[in-house]
């Protein structure tokens, strides 16, 4: 088990993405996407489960045939690389006709190299068992020097295809689909190293038929390459699934607006004693509590907001070339940084009684919570304004 953990664990990581698409899976098989998807996936989980070492030998035990594992993987290897571009062409989208003519001549293309695996097995002889070492053991025999070229090729084909597709689309995305461009890069860096686990093939393959002995590149160099990029891959798959997911947007919008609860939740204890959160909580309803405590760690402290402070801080914002939006959000943040250091001032043992003071006029209306929770976690002005200092310098 030892022997191909790595493979294992990166199969594991694809049967993990398989589980999390599948109730979009179900509900979306009609669409192209979603098959190119699950096709992908299933085809993945079988290469990554049945290309180790033990799983190998176990194929071939099952089977009575020596080496019936490799025409089975490589056959399975091939119709990953065409599930891989046939992904890559959906996901990036175009023309329904275009689309459904690619995925034809690709499915055409890599399901004629399959069958050719298979025959040129059937021709060949491998009665010695290689569980490791069978592209350049047999690298000059007759009919297998074939199969072996032409799941190669295909490969190489279809790693290339990957990285160059993924790269590109990675560039044109939106900045903003960040998910789905770490995804990409997953995806690129996942086919790039494929292609070194391909060089160090070809390399000693080549080697063979010169004559020369660089096993070594095929049996402890390419192993390693493989098993890194697919995980890399198979992760650049998971990533754009969850990153996607409401529950990643939750999870994401309730990460962001800590510096804002951590701040608040101390003016806002009694409003939220009600509300008990225990561990199993999913994270929705931990982030409506959160957004909770914050509205009403505002509402504690509107008797508290000066808007002198927002004003100086506005000013100095827009001296600094931020937008009127962002310079708004900006002092916004400072008022507030502001108002939670007076409270927590007056609040001090033996600190004067501050009085009934009525709330100021201006209310922190309209501005979203995330932005003022990131200016008020990383702007100097706001941190001026929080350390009681000259807001209009900045600094």
């Amino acid at each position: 088990m030892k022997d191909g953990l790595p493979l294992y664990v990166a199969g594991s990581v694809l049967v993990l993405a398989l589980l999390i698409k599948a109730p979009a899976l179900r509900r979306g098989w009609d669409q192209p996407l979603m098959r190119a998807v699950c096709a992908l996936l299933v085809v993945g989980c079988l290469l990554t489960f049945l290309a180790p070492p033990p799983s190998l030998a176990a194929v071939n035990r099952l089977t009575g045939v020596a080496n019936f594992a490799a025409p089975l993987v490589y056959g399975v290897l091939t119709a990953f690389s065409g599930a891989s571009i046939v992904l890559i062409l959906h996901w990036a989208g175009g023309p329904a006709a275009a689309l459904r003519r690619a995925t034809w001549v690709t499915v055409a293309v890599f399901g004629a190299v399959t069958v050719l695996i298979v025959a040129f097995f059937v021709l060949g002889d491998a009665r010695v068992e290689r569980l490791r070492d069978l592209d350049t053991y047999y690298a000059n025999t007759p009919w297998l020097r074939e199969m072996i070229v032409s799941y190669l090729l295909a490969h190489t084909v279809g790693s290339a295809a990957l990285s160059l597709l993924s790269l590109k689309w990675m560039l044109r995305v939106d900045p903003a689909l960040r998910p789905l461009r770490t995804g990409l890069a997953l995806l690129t860096l996942g086919g790039l190293l494929d292609l070194g686990y391909l060089v160090a093939k070809w390399a000693a393959v080549g080697a063979r038929w010169a004559g020369r002995d660089w096993d070594g590149l095929s049996t402890y160099v390419a192993p390693p390459l493989a098993s890194a990029a697919a995980l890399l891959v198979g992760a650049g798959f998971i990533v754009p699934m969850v990153g996607g997911s409401a529950a990643w947007r939750d999870f994401s919008q309730y990460r962001r607006l800590r510096p804002l609860w951590k701040a608040l939740r101390g003016f806002a204890r009694a409003g939220v004693a009600t509300v008990p959160l225990t561990w199993w909580s999913p994270v929705g309803i931990r982030l409506i509590h959160r957004e909770s405590v914050i509205d009403d760690g505002l509402l504690a402290l509107a008797s508290w907001f000066d808007p002198a402070v927002r004003t100086a801080a506005y000013g100095a914002a827009r001296r600094q070339g931020l937008t009127e939006a962002g310079a708004a959000v900006v002092a916004d943040a400072a008022m507030l940084a502001a108002a939670c250091r007076a409270r927590a001032a007056a609040e001090r043992p033996g600190a004067p009684d501050p009085g009934s003071a009525e709330p100021a006029p201006y209310r922190l209306d309209g501005q979203p919570l995330t932005a003022l929770a990131r200016e008020f976690r990383g702007s100097p002005i706001v941190d001026a304004a929080r350390r009681g200092l000259p807001v209009g310098r900045g600094a």
